[in-house]
């Protein structure tokens, strides 16, 4: 059976995984990388297939490989080029987040809140206005975000133009 028919098989088996964490920075919920794990791994293993996250040039990368398979065809992969981070937590989280994404994407998989997906929408249709950024957000992510996390923030969260100038300061300040 060819890696495709094993992920298709394994992919129908997971299903949508449910965000198992909170932020309370942002007030939301998400998947984290050890719950996506958990979700993705037995189903891979059960159809012969091994996930493998190396960090390899600069890039963290998703590797999922067939057992039975013996050349560079029983292979699927995803990469992402890490972001210049000298700070070590900032940096590990960073690549728990880049592990997680490009997992999620190489599977295609959907994370839906443990609320499910009819109340969200509720919500969505009766206010399309963001969220705004409290004040514990904005010094979260001037103090130890991630040009991630800010770009994130920047783009789910209503942010005033005090606060645009200061992240804008702290992603030039992480760029360096």
């Amino acid at each position: 059976m060819s890696i495709y028919k094993k992920l298709f098989e394994a992919k129908k088996e997971i299903g949508t995984i449910t965000k198992d964490a909170k932020n309370p920075f942002f007030k939301s919920n998400y998947l984290s990388l050890n719950g996506l794990i958990d979700a993705v791994e037995d189903v891979l293993v059960k159809n012969d297939l091994v996930l493998l996250q190396p960090i390899k040039d600069g890039k963290v990368m998703t590797i999922i490989m067939d057992v039975e398979g013996g050349d560079a065809n029983d292979s699927v992969e995803s990469e992402m080029q890490l972001p210049n981070i000298q700070d070590p937590q900032k940096l590990g989280s960073a690549i728990t987040y880049y592990r997680r994404y490009t997992l999620q994407s190489l599977l295609g998989l959907q994370a839906e809140d443990d609320d499910g997906n009819s109340a969200t929408k509720q919500v969505k249709k009766q206010s399309n206005a963001k969220p705004k950024l409290d004040a514990k957000g904005l010094s979260f992510l001037t103090e130890r975000g991630t040009i991630e996390m800010i770009n994130i923030a920047l783009k789910e969260r209503e942010v005033t133009p005090a606060q645009k100038l200061l992240l804008d300061k702290k992603l030039s300040e992480l760029k360096k």
